[in-house]
């Protein structure tokens, strides 16, 4: 009989995205909810959540959650912090004990603005001084792991089932107008409260469902660039080519979509002349960012989030919506639990990208 670790199970995985179009803020019930439905798609090693618009006190100053292994890696840190930024506030972030979470890193939690003579000395602009500085934690400090670095926003992950995890770190009292939740079953990578999804950098969060046979073509390619992949899981690679492609290379979330995810040769020949010199050039230029295998992943940003599938469609996806409220799930059910009767639902097609935004 084959036990834990000896069998992978490759659909395993689970995830959930609620919006509000207009932008209102709600609790993070539902999507504990919506999350819990599919508890059968995890197996307790990782859980977590992202959510957009929780610290309004704090929005022009970027929230840095890390996890430390020990307190000799808090202090290293924040000495490399206070050099860097202004640390405007910091502490632990709240936590309720939960029988189903075990003892997990120190986890706290900065808001701090980047000191700006130092961006002038580096000749960056201050998005790229910040992805810098957590690379520079993330690789060069043992025991310290900054988790979530964005404005205005926050990740929250443990190892354990997703439901546990947002009882943990109590979500129901924060209020955010874009949820994201994850629910894992690793297969080639362990078990860690690093590992767990979300992985974010910047506004960018991601959760993925699926395996990446592409992953180490795809770390190659992005560590060009100065990114470091230290946590062992195709999705970080993910969130960092979403990051190079959108943020620094100034591409349309369809056109990012469009190389992730890219149409076979055979469809573009068939395009109009315009689309195919543009997604031509899009493949060529970006061959080693196609990402390969089986996916559903949910990117979130400030304004909205992204819901793609690989290209043949090989991991679920559903997509709904009613009124100002527009969800995503890995199954159908998850929506319905928390929306019984939406107007419209469908399952997008391959490679072809659902991108909502709040309306302005």
């Amino acid at each position: 009989m084959l036990l834990e670790g000896q069998t992978r199970i490759p659909s395993g995985c689970a995830i959930s995205g609620i919006m509000n179009k207009k932008g209102e803020k709600f609790n993070g019930r539902d999507i504990i909810t919506s999350i819990a439905l599919m508890h059968d798609r995890s197996n307790g090693l990782g859980g977590g959540f992202a959510a957009y618009g929780i610290y309004p006190e704090f929005a022009e100053l970027y929230a840095f959650h890390v996890f430390y292994d020990d307190l000799d890696a808090r202090q290293e840190t924040e000495l490399y912090l206070n050099i860097n930024f202004d640390i405007e506030s910091s502490g632990k972030i709240p936590v309720e004990k939960h029988p189903l979470i075990g003892k997990g890193p120190i986890t706290w939690r900065y808001f701090l603005r980047a000191k700006t003579f130092r961006v002038e000395q580096m000749e960056v602009d201050e998005s790229e001084y910040v992805v810098r500085a957590v690379f520079h934690i993330n690789s060069l400090i043992k025991g310290s792991y900054v988790f979530s670095s964005g404005k205005n926003m926050g990740a929250f992950k443990a190892v354990g089932y997703p439901e546990d995890v947002g009882e943990y770190y109590m979500l129901d009292q924060y209020k955010a107008y874009l949820w994201t939740a994850h629910g894992r079953f690793p297969t080639n990578t362990p078990g860690w409260w690093g590992g767990a999804h979300p992985f974010t950098l910047l506004d960018w969060s991601c959760v993925h469902n699926g395996e990446i046979s592409s992953y180490d073509a795809n770390r190659r390619f992005i560590e060009q660039f100065g990114y470091k992949c230290t946590l062992m899981t195709d999705t970080e690679a993910i969130t960092y080519l979403v990051d190079y492609l959108a943020r620094k290379k100034e591409l349309t979330l369809e056109q990012t979509a469009s190389v992730l995810a890219a149409p076979f040769w055979s469809e573009i020949d068939k395009m109009p002349q315009k689309d195919k010199e543009l997604y031509t050039a899009l493949r060529s230029t970006y061959a080693s960012a196609l990402v390969n295998g089986p996916f559903s992943i949910l990117v979130g940003f400030t304004g909205g989030f992204m819901a793609l599938n690989d290209r043949l469609k090989l991991r679920s996806l559903v997509a709904a919506e009613k009124g100002d409220m527009f969800y995503v799930a890995s199954e159908e059910s998850a929506i319905k639990i928390i929306c019984s009767d939406p107007e419209k639902i469908w399952a997008p097609r391959g490679g072809e990208p659902v991108i909502v935004r709040v309306e302005v």
